[in-house]
């Protein structure tokens, strides 16, 4: 066991979180508490400070799309992504802002939400076969739509799909539920996990909500970074 003392100075951020230069590579950014809740008050923008907004931002800009739950869509009110200061040089020779990949098996959401139509890069939609026709075709009247799956989502297919299209540098932002199904799929290779200094109690959700995995995978801890008393973890696949 050893300490992790903060080293003095500003770190290049843009460097410590590039992406592998070759191959799809599926990582996820989360916030828990001290006492591991994802969320504060339904919203897990809650649990952060000005620094986790900033890297939040910042891993949408490495990114080629960035995939979200449409639980999560709904609850943090989700708009289209947005160009941000500091992006400058990190997304040289792709469109100004990554696409939103909204996982949705039932197609319940907003088409006439500013997530889809104020939108600079259309957003995508992963579904099932077995969405309501009406439905699907509203949203391919909106959205990039990728069929993934019959009666469930299969998100390995879906990954599969997306990196087709270009986008293998691919985010996570979850919610609980997501996340889980894709660390269930084998398909996780990176996880950004800000720890908050706050203790809430109750029952929340942790960052992953679903059954228990039979063999649970090893993360590698990548780095540790500091802001105040927030710590900023990234863990990478153990191979």
């Amino acid at each position: 066991m050893r300490i992790l003392s903060p080293e003095p100075g500003e770190t290049d951020l843009a460097e410590r979180y590039a992406y592998p230069a070759d191959g799809t590579w599926l990582r996820a950014n989360m916030v828990a508490s001290l006492d591991g809740a994802a969320q504060r008050d339904e919203r897990s923008g809650g649990l952060g400070n000005e620094a986790d907004r900033h890297l939040f931002l910042l891993l949408r800009g490495l990114a080629d799309a960035v995939l979200v739950g449409a639980g999560t869509v709904r609850a943090e009110g989700y708009g289209p992504v947005r160009p941000s200061e500091g992006w400058d040089g990190v997304r040289e020779g792709r469109t100004p802002v990554p696409p939103l990949a909204i996982a949705s098996r039932t197609l319940d959401l907003d088409f006439d939400a500013p997530v889809f139509t104020e939108a600079q890069v259309p957003t995508i939609v992963l579904t099932t076969a077995t969405a309501d026709p009406v439905r699907l075709k509203t949203a391919r009247e909106r959205a990039d739509v990728i069929v993934a799956g019959h009666d469930s989502l299969d998100f390995p297919a879906a990954v599969r799909e997306l990196a087709a299209r270009g986008h293998r540098r691919l985010l996570c932002e979850g919610g609980p539920a997501l996340l889980a199904q894709i660390v269930a799929a084998g398909l996780l290779d990176e996880l950004c996990l800000t720890l908050s200094p706050l203790l809430l109690a109750g029952h929340p959700a942790g960052i992953l909500n679903g059954p228990p995995l039979p063999v649970p995978p090893e993360m590698a801890l990548a780095h540790a970074l500091q802001d105040d008393d927030f710590l900023f973890l990234r863990y990478t696949r153990s191979r």
